[in-house]
Order: C-alpha cells, then structure tokens, then sequence
C-alpha cells in the first residue's frame, strides 16, 4: 500500500492483495522462522498493524480479527519461546468505528498477556528496587 514506490530492507516479503488468515499465517510463519535464524536478533520490535483487517479502509488484505490474534500470538510466541526480548507496539489500522478500531489495536496487548501467562514471565522478569 503505502508508501509507493515500497522502501527497500533487510528482509521484505510480498504479500498479495486479499489474502486471508490462513494463507497469511504461512507466509509469517516461515518468514519469522527464516529471519530470526538468519539475523539472530538481540531483540525485536514489534509493530502489530491492523491495516491488515478485511474491512480496513486503506489495508489490502483480509484477515479477521481471529487472524490478527493468531498473527500477534505466534510473533510474541515465537521470540519469547526463543529468549528474544520483544516490544510490541500498535500501528496502522484506518476505520471510522473508533471502538472497533481500539479492540483491534487491544489484541496485541491481550496476546501479551497470554504469552506472559503461559512462560509464567513474572518468575524471571527483573524486580524493581524501591
């Protein structure tokens, strides 16, 4: 989509136009695989878009909400189950309906927590000095 003409990185994959949850999970999949192992990052950022969803205005693609949960959970997943620190942030994502826009945005942050609570995280994360 944007910007056009695409900028060049390290690793870009194309996707094309209405791709759905499952064809769209294959791809990542096998994307994150091969450049976690390629670039052995000391940590990640995440940027979990939701110009992804099927009725965003200005995203290309048609993943469903239940699309981008999986999509969150298994970047999150993935780094955490490979002791890669990772920060996720929201981005993209274009729709009138601010309520419905905010619950996607929410999805990552849900995913957070499901990833903290199944590597029970609050064992090894650094305590705090008061």
């Amino acid at each position: 989509n944007y910007p056009h003409p695409k900028a060049y990185s390290t690793f870009d994959v194309g996707l094309p136009d209405r791709m759905g949850d499952d064809e769209y999970m294959q791809v990542l999949e096998k994307s994150v695989i091969k450049a976690v192992s390629q670039i052995q990052p000391d940590f990640v950022i995440y940027d979990a878009g939701v110009d992804v969803y099927a009725n965003d205005v200005l995203g290309r693609l048609k993943l469903t909400e239940h699309g981008i949960r999986r999509r969150d959970f298994f970047v999150l997943d993935y780094c955490v189950s490979h002791g890669i620190p990772v920060a996720a942030v929201v981005g993209g994502g274009y729709d009138k309906n601010v309520d419905a826009l905010a619950r996607r945005h929410a999805i990552v942050h849900e995913e957070c927590a499901a990833v903290w609570k199944k590597y029970k995280l609050w064992e090894t994360a650094p305590r705090l000095r008061r």
